[in-house]
């Protein structure tokens, strides 16, 4: 599907009230603190997450205000260098995921913090290879851990909100190794907040953020 075809298409579905990039975490309660999680660090410094969730508007806007993120960058995961294109990826046959690369200091935040706003706010981890309406695995639910302790913290916080019930179904979000981050091309940078008053990120993006202040004021950020 061509970007243009596929822009008006999405603006066509926002007018129509449809939730695109809006597909987020509906849990019975609040999602409770990884019960394992990294400790704070007690110096500043540079770590990185990756994280799909869905169309990586949302997901990066959400992020870029978080305390303690130095950068979210949208982009490609799964695939290989040559596929990571828009147009490419969009046939949903390369293999990669639109994906965020999240640099944060874990002096300020934990990396189970981060994973406590991607499940809450971020996407809904219960939709296998969609979000809202967006079909297809590059739209799936993924985080790309890039060392061991994050593996297990992934892992176990997975374990811990499936035994508690949080969500009404299962979580299917993928937690895989991360081999390569690939940015995307530059319009779709900072998308968000370049476009605040496009229809589609005021229907499908904007209450995202929103809801990140609501429910994690302490992590919330106006930047």
């Amino acid at each position: 599907m061509s970007s243009s075809l596929r822009f008006a298409l999405i603006l066509f579905a926002s007018l129509l009230g449809a939730t695109a990039c809006n597909a987020k975490a509906s849990p019975a309660g609040a999602v409770p603190a990884p019960a394992q999680d990294a400790p704070r660090a007690a110096t500043a410094g540079q770590q990185t997450a990756v994280v799909s969730g869905g169309c990586f508007w949302g997901v990066q806007a959400v992020f870029q205000h978080v305390k303690g993120v130095i950068s979210a960058t949208s982009g490609y995961t799964g695939g290989s260098a040559k596929t990571a294109e828009y147009e490419i990826v969009s046939t949903g046959e390369t293999g990669h995921a639109e994906s965020v690369q999240i640099v944060y200091d874990p002096s300020q935040i934990t990396y189970g913090e981060l994973l406590r706003v991607f499940f809450s706010v971020a996407h809904d981890p219960t939709e296998l290879n969609r979000q809202g309406p967006d079909q297809g695995t590059q739209y799936r639910s993924s985080i790309f851990y890039t060392n061991d302790e994050q593996k297990h913290i992934a892992e176990a916080y997975i374990a811990q909100l499936d035994k508690a019930k949080v969500f009404p179904s299962k979580i299917v979000t993928q937690i895989v190794p991360l081999q390569a981050f690939y940015p995307a091309e530059a319009y779709h940078q900072n998308y968000a907040t370049l476009h605040p008053n496009q229809p589609y990120i005021v229907f499908n993006d904007a209450p995202k953020v929103a809801q990140l202040r609501q429910e994690f004021p302490d992590l919330y950020t106006g930047k």
